[in-house]
């Protein structure tokens, strides 16, 4: 827990009043998971992706997409050498520990797709040959608004593999005016400090997984997961690797918090930005206007939560 806030505190010198952003990046990255942020561009993506593999001590790897982006900058390529007279393969911007896929939805679903594999089972196949990735292993992918200029959505295969969907937004008055005060001092990023390992982010994960889940507590993530198959609202609802992540995000709030066991709160703090990139809505949500967020709300009220 100590590590944790440690952490939070490091990323907080640079991303000003961001807190649950910051939060819920770093529970994401306790999980193994995959982070998306859909937003406009200039509002510090980028820039907290630096701080926590700054504070994190983990190599960093970044690749700024757009339309001519091909799968091999990303996955590497295999290439002849002269001396050895053998073929070699030249790793892609993948082979690191903290990925930042920055506009990804500006590229080619071809492009897109390269990610796929390394955001699910933590490797890249070229030519056949499947090359295992660094660990820990995390993508944090920034997409603009659907509709921006030169967007594309992102296939729903890609979507369900992101671990949480978040947004930023702008700051307010007062911490835009303490990050102009803040920028006056030099770069905020060149006070961050490592505070761990990757070593120790990897015992953080593991103490994660370790994390005890009650049955009732399963039960409760279940019957919240077939809430969304059943909405009326919902036209496509949430996937079996959706109940993992939310179980995932769960144990992690609770590691966070202390504790070696999961609670109803720990689920529910983290179920709207777990499940919002995964469903569909249907005509009758569009046409009413709801939002993802505002159904998932009401899901969470109509599904009672277990006596702990």
């Amino acid at each position: 827990m100590d590590d944790f806030q440690r952490i939070i505190n490091e990323v907080r010198k640079v991303v000003n009043g961001k807190d649950e952003v910051i939060a819920n990046v770093m529970l994401a990255i306790l999980t193994n998971g995959n982070i998306l942020i859909e937003d406009i561009p200039g509002v510090g993506k980028t820039t907290m992706a630096l701080a926590f593999s700054k504070a994190m001590g983990l190599d960093y790897g970044r690749v700024q997409f757009t339309p001519d982006t091909l799968p091999s900058d990303i996955t590497g390529y295999v290439v002849y050498n002269k001396e050895t007279g053998k073929m070699a393969f030249n790793k892609g911007a993948i082979f690191c520990n903290l990925f930042l896929a920055d506009e990804l939805n500006r590229t080619s679903s071809r492009t897109q797709s390269a990610l796929l594999e390394a955001m699910e089972e933590q490797q890249v196949t070229v030519e056949g040959r499947s090359y295992p990735l660094n660990k820990p292993f995390s993508v944090i992918a920034t997409q603009n608004p659907v509709g921006a200029s030169g967007t594309q959505l992102l296939p729903d295969s890609q979507t369900d593999r992101f671990t949480v969907r978040l947004t930023m937004g702008y700051p307010d008055f007062d911490e835009e005016c303490q990050m102009v005060v803040n920028r006056a001092k030099g770069n905020p990023l060149d006070r961050v400090k490592q505070v761990v390992t990757a070593q120790q982010l990897i015992e953080m994960q593991q103490a994660v997984q370790d994390v005890f889940v009650h049955e009732d507590i399963v039960e409760y993530i279940v019957s919240l997961i077939k809430a969304t198959r059943n909405s009326k609202y919902i036209l496509r609802g949430a996937s079996p690797r959706a109940t993992l992540s939310l179980t995932d995000m769960a144990k992690a709030v609770a590691f966070a918090s202390g504790r070696d066991y999961v609670v109803p709160k720990d689920v529910r703090s983290i179920f709207v930005s777990t499940l919002n990139h995964r469903i569909i809505l249907s005509s009758e949500a569009v046409s009413k206007k709801l939002s993802e967020q505002q159904i998932l709300l009401e899901i969470l009220k109509s599904v009672k939560q277990p006596k702990v």
